[in-house]
């Protein structure tokens, strides 16, 4: 594991997830929307879809480098960030967010 494109890939998927979730947020109004989009989101994927039946849940998680996990949980702060800094912008007086 090089540290370099992990970090790359760790900022790659913390921004898109804090854009996207930004923008949900500005668009639909809700503040925590996103957040709970990502773990219903990926949660179904990484456990059922990739699982084989064979292994046991925490031999299957255990099969995952640490750079799947890296990026996961950068994509996780991201999108808290997200409704984060859209609730502090409401909360400063900032109604189109």
């Amino acid at each position: 594991m090089q540290f370099i494109p992990v970090l790359v890939l760790m900022v790659l998927f913390f921004v898109m997830m804090f854009g996207i979730g930004f923008i949900l947020n500005m668009l639909m109004k809700t503040t925590w929307f996103p957040s709970y989009l990502f773990i219903i989101v990926i949660l179904p994927i990484v456990v059922y879809s990739l699982w084989d039946r064979n292994n046991t849940l925490w031999s299957h998680l255990g099969s995952f480098q640490m750079v799947d996990y890296f990026t996961g949980i950068a994509g996780l702060v991201g999108a808290l960030l997200s409704g984060w800094a859209i609730k502090k912008l409401r909360n400063a007086g900032y109604k189109m967010y």
